[in-house]
């Protein structure tokens, strides 16, 4: 599975401790949204792999030596949170 920021979603910044801030565009204006540093390290891993979550999740495993399984069902877990927000979505992305 591939996975995508949503259109009208782009970082604004990632500050010093690793942390995330969002920015999406919806009808009601510009929403803020927050990851920490675990959800920074996911969205650059599928960012470098341009929504390959099975890749990403390999390269998760690796830097924080882990089971690759473990580091999948964290990252999927993750992923549908994402995905509940409106921030990502499965390709093909609306």
């Amino acid at each position: 599975m591939r996975v995508r920021p949503m259109p009208g979603v782009s970082v604004a910044s990632v500050d010093a401790t690793g942390r995330l801030e969002l920015l999406a565009e919806s009808p009601v204006g510009t929403m803020r949204y927050r990851c920490g540093p675990v959800g920074t390290a996911m969205w650059i891993a599928l960012r470098q792999y341009e929504g390959d979550a099975g890749a990403a999740a390999r390269l998760l495993a690796e830097l924080w030596n882990t089971a690759p399984e473990n580091a999948r069902a964290d990252l999927d877990i993750w992923v549908e949170e994402m995905r509940d927000a409106g921030l990502m979505c499965a390709e093909p992305c609306p």
